[in-house]
């Protein structure tokens, strides 16, 4: 009997021990991604937090699902155009290029993860991240106001160039970097209960100042652009006739409440100042050497190079810049397969995004922040460089993730209520 008993004893043994490594995992995913607001060194907390998600995921034996498939393939495919690539430099240090290459990789490797991690228990962890994500977002945008203010001491480490900047390295990061929690902070608002609306306008209120306090063009254009695809989505897919007119009303009180915001922070001086500058045309814009004309001559480049020039080659050619365009900027530094690869992972990751909204799901209202976030991001990457951007490879995942289980949901079921994270 004893020893029938043996192998039943060790299977509840295993179970319990993963179990219990689950835990482990979920909460040290939550650290991970609210590691991703602090990135005033290299590497960053959140590098050494993932190397601990992978051991966990290993050892409490993560599942992984055929829907992440695709983006398997574009990891293992990329792999060796980045690696080739890396030997083609002539002036950067190889080691320089190959630790580029390998950054690529280990964001790439983050985006497998989430997809897989967020596919095999979808409301609680997605839950998980966002939240982790919410948090350090608002905490992040809240130093760099008050640093950009002076309220607080050490504010020269939280501003750059007299803009707000945060827990980054650069204002033109941080800007962006608020916009996802911000479109679920909004969804909250159109469409939760009155303690959800509440929180929401906390949580996108702060996330705006802190948004328009960074002076990126691009993040400002990025989080009017996303609200407007967020507000449009939750109204024609998710709300109710009751809900709509909900809606409405609160979109002219917020627009009222914005505009206030607006007029509060432009009667300071310095903010008014500013702003005069960044919305004139400036200087790097134009020319030659500027962003344009740098783009132009990577592509020419790029043309003449079917394997690339290699990561980082570009700033000691004749530009000292950037192209700041990472859709020229990854077939410069990849090769052919690489970009191709590259544009094929936006090419999916658009589709399977919009695939989700087509399809009535529980999971539907998660996806709609997800794709007005990331499909604006894509259209940004061409004027800025997002290809080392751990939230954009986060967006990526989360993308695959949710498909994955609204794939998974049986077809002729009866939708579910969706869930509003």
């Amino acid at each position: 009997m004893s020893d029938q008993l043996a192998p039943v004893s060790a299977q509840i043994g295993l179970a319990f021990m993963r179990s219990r490594l689950t835990k482990w995992l979920n909460f040290t995913v939550g650290l991970w991604v609210f590691a991703g607001g602090m990135v005033l060194i290299e590497p960053s907390p959140y590098e050494v937090a993932f190397l601990a998600v992978l051991v966990l995921a290993v050892a409490a034996n993560i599942h992984l699902y055929r829907s992440a498939a695709g983006l398997l393939a574009i990891l293992m495919g990329f792999i060796p155009f980045a690696l080739i690539a890396a030997f083609q430099v002539r002036y950067t240090p190889t080691t320089d290029a190959l630790l580029f290459s390998v950054v690529t990789v280990f964001l790439l490797l983050t985006s497998y993860f989430l997809a897989n991690y967020v596919a095999e228990a979808t409301e609680k962890r997605m839950r998980l991240v966002i939240n982790a994500y919410t948090a350090t977002a608002v905490l992040c945008a809240l130093l760099g106001t008050l640093g950009y203010l002076g309220l607080i001491p050490g504010s020269d480490i939280l501003t750059l160039y007299g803009r707000a900047k945060g827990t980054f390295k650069d204002p033109n990061v941080f800007g962006p970097f608020l916009v996802l929690p911000a479109m679920f902070a909004l969804q909250r608002v159109l469409l939760g209960n009155r303690r959800q609306q509440v929180l929401g306008i906390l949580v996108y209120g702060i996330l705006f100042v802190g948004v328009f306090l960074s002076f990126s063009r691009g993040a400002w254009g990025h989080l009017a652009a996303s609200s407007l695809i967020v507000l449009a989505l939750s109204y024609f897919l998710e709300a109710n006739n009751r809900i709509k007119i909900r809606i409405m009303i609160t979109v002219l009180v917020g627009s009222v409440l914005l505009m206030v915001a607006l007029i509060g922070l432009l009667s300071i001086p310095a903010v008014s100042d500013l702003l005069e500058v960044r919305t004139q045309v400036q200087n790097y814009d134009t020319g030659e050497s500027g962003r344009f004309g740098r783009q132009g001559y990577a592509f020419d480049l790029a043309l003449q190079n079917p394997l690339g020039i290699g990561p980082v080659e570009f700033r000691n050619l004749r530009i000292t810049e950037e192209p700041h365009n990472v859709y020229v900027n990854v077939l410069l530094s990849y090769g052919w397969g690489g970009g191709a690869l590259y544009f094929l992972l936006v090419g999916s990751t658009l589709w399977l995004g919009v695939k989700g909204l087509l399809r009535r799901s529980a999971y539907r209202p998660m996806m709609i922040p997800l794709v007005a976030t990331f499909s604006i991001l894509a259209l940004e990457s061409a004027i800025i460089d997002t290809d080392h951007w751990r939230h954009w490879f986060l967006l990526v995942g989360l993308i695959w993730g949710v498909s994955g289980a609204i794939g998974m949901e049986q077809t002729g079921e009866k939708p579910r209520p969706g869930v509003l994270i």
